[in-house]
């Protein structure tokens, strides 16, 4: 039979036919026509690429999109909260030869597809943080390799304007790690006047004035005496801010301990509140304490312990600011070195270095704890997770 003597029923059926195939196999790729269901998430990596998925806040499932930008190493990011923008790091210069970059990328919603808009100089080598104010305004870069803080305005379009301040730290510590600060996280302090550097070279979390109308950042006062100062060798890494911005969380990597701080915004002063190990008791070898989230209602804080390829949940007592440990769970693979939680707050995925995976935790929104999926989405090397709720 011919194409012309066919029945036009029966062309019908097949164009029909060929129609749902089309859709069916275009769902399954990456691309515009499967992915516009679920939160993008982007994957930094140890290696020049950043990769891309959708997440899937019903199921639990992460779905690969692929490689979406190689420049530099990028192993950390963080997304504008208003425009569909995401910021990344170039962690060149570790070995003090060059300056780190911070690189803007406009997002395709659709697609996960990013574009170039931007590209800076941190002013210092090994640029390993990023963090934005809560208002998108400013950006701020840590160089672990030169001990420094960077700050940028963010304009209008999410371009990033020419660099605003640069911080020196000061410092040093008794671990082999130690012999030059090495900023290894910086963020706004709650009510925006002041800069907080977790140090892991100089054993401190330094408070510098910040102005936010300029996006500067300042060295200190003479006899301002704002900082914490960490016992030797605790090598500060991460922190997060409490919800109410009374409280300050500090993971150490060096000794992988938690602390809790007081934040006096008025005076510019962190003090002491509470310090516990997350490492377990008949632990063996180094510590190397990961990354901190806290919960979307700001009542339970997770840490990592990636020496020991832990996950801990902690309740938050909000008058004393205190952490509970309520519970350790394994990360279900090698070398937890960051996660995030899902923008609900009923997911958290973690980035297994060493066994090259995410990971796909439950969160109970009563208890704070974790429970472990059969989700999870192979990937090389990650090391840190950034959601992007762009539409």
């Amino acid at each position: 039979m011919t194409w012309k003597a066919m029945p036009a029923l029966l062309l019908a059926g097949v164009a029909l036919a060929w129609s749902c195939q089309a859709s069916a196999d275009a769902a399954g790729r990456p691309g515009k026509a499967g992915a516009e269901k679920g939160e993008l998430v982007y994957l930094g990596t140890h290696g020049a690429q950043l990769r891309a998925a959708r997440f899937d806040a019903r199921s639990g499932v992460l779905t690969d999109i692929g490689v979406v930008a190689e420049d530099g190493r990028p192993t950390w990011a963080v997304a504008h909260p208003h425009l569909p923008m995401i910021y990344v790091t170039d962690e060149a210069g570790n070995d003090g030869q060059s300056n780190g970059h911070v690189l803007a990328y406009r997002i395709d919603a659709a697609t996960g597809a990013l574009r170039l808009v931007s590209k800076v100089d941190a002013g210092g080598g090994g640029t390993t943080f990023l963090s934005l104010d809560p208002h998108g305004g400013t950006l701020v870069a840590a160089n672990y390799g030169g001990g420094s803080v960077a700050t940028f305005p963010v304009q209008a379009d999410g371009a990033l304007g020419p660099r605003a301040s640069l911080v020196q730290d000061h410092g040093t510590g008794p671990h082999r790690r130690q012999k030059s600060p090495h900023a290894h996280a910086a963020i706004v302090a709650p009510g925006g006047r002041a800069l907080l550097v977790a140090d892991l070279g100089a054993d401190r979390v330094f408070v510098y004035p910040f102005d936010p109308m300029r996006h500067e950042a300042q060295a200190p006062r003479p006899g301002s005496a704002g900082d914490y100062v960490a016992p030797p060798g605790s090598g500060p890494r991460h922190m997060v801010a409490a919800r109410d911005g009374r409280f300050l969380y500090l993971l150490d990597e060096l000794n992988a301990d938690l602390v809790t701080l007081r934040w006096d915004a008025g005076a510019g002063h962190l003090s002491p509140v509470d310090e516990q190990p997350t490492r377990s008791s008949d632990a063996l070898g180094e510590s190397s304490g990961s990354e901190l989230a806290l919960s979307r209602d700001g009542r339970f804080l997770y840490a990592g312990n990636r020496s020991e390829g832990m996950l801990l949940a902690y309740a938050l007592d909000k008058p004393s600011g205190k952490a509970t440990l309520v519970q350790r769970i394994a990360s279900g693979g090698k070398v937890p070195w960051s996660f995030a939680l899902s923008p609900d707050g009923r997911w958290m995925l973690v980035a297994n270095e060493q066994s090259d995976e995410i990971r796909v935790f439950a969160v109970d929104a009563r208890s704070g704890r974790l429970t472990a999926t059969d989700k999870q989405l192979q990937t090389p090397h990650p090391v840190s997770i950034t959601f992007a709720s762009v539409r």
